[in-house]
C-alpha cells in the first residue's frame, strides 16, 4: 500500500514539472475560448490569385512553442484517438472532463494531436483555442495534479 502512494507521489510530481511551464497560459485560453486566434494574410494590392496563409496570436505561439518542448507531447497521439473512438469535439471534452490521473496519456494525446498536428494542418492550432480543448485539457491536468497533491498558484 505504502509503495502504491510513493509512486503515485513520484508520477504526479513528474505530471507537475511537465504541466507547470504551461499554467501561465490558462487564464488567455479561457479568454479567448470561442475566439479565433488567427487571421487570414491575404497581402496587400496582390492580385486574387495569390497564395493566403494564417497569421496567428503570439500568446498562442508561445503556447505552442512551450508545449511541443514539454514532455507532455506524445507522437503516436493517433492511437489515442483510435483506442477511445474520438471523433468530434464532443467526444474530446467528454473524455478530458473524466479523465484522472490514470488516463493522463490520453490527456497527453489530445493536447499532442493539435499541437503536433497543427504543424502540418494549419488550422488545428485555432481549432483547440476556439474548442476550448487547449483550456480544458491544462485545466484538467491542473486539476488532477491538484487532488492527489496542493493547489497549484499561477
Amino acid at each position: 500500500m505504502e509503495q502504491d502512494m510513493d509512486y503515485r507521489q513520484k508520477i504526479i510530481t513528474e505530471y507537475k514539472e511537465s504541466v507547470w511551464p504551461l499554467l501561465k497560459y490558462l487564464p488567455w485560453l479561457e479568454q479567448n475560448a470561442g475566439k479565433t486566434a488567427s487571421s487570414t494574410y491575404k497581402g496587400q494590392e496582390i492580385g486574387e490569385g495569390t497564395l493566403k496563409f494564417p497569421v496567428y496570436d503570439g500568446t498562442l505561439m508561445n503556447f505552442v512553442r512551450e508545449a511541443s518542448k514539454s514532455s507532455l507531447m506524445e507522437r503516436n497521439y493517433q492511437y489515442v484517438y483510435t483506442r477511445n473512438r474520438l471523433h468530434s469535439h464532443d467526444d474530446e471534452r467528454r473524455i478530458i472532463a473524466k479523465a484522472g490521473w490514470k488516463e493522463w496519456n490520453v490527456l497527453k494525446g489530445i493536447l499532442s494531436h493539435y499541437v503536433l498536428g497543427g504543424r502540418t494542418k494549419g488550422t488545428l492550432w485555432s481549432e483547440a483555442v476556439r474548442e476550448n480543448i487547449f483550456y480544458l485539457t491544462l485545466k484538467q491536468m491542473k486539476d488532477i495534479i491538484e487532488f492527489w497533491d496542493r493547489p497549484m498558484e499561477l
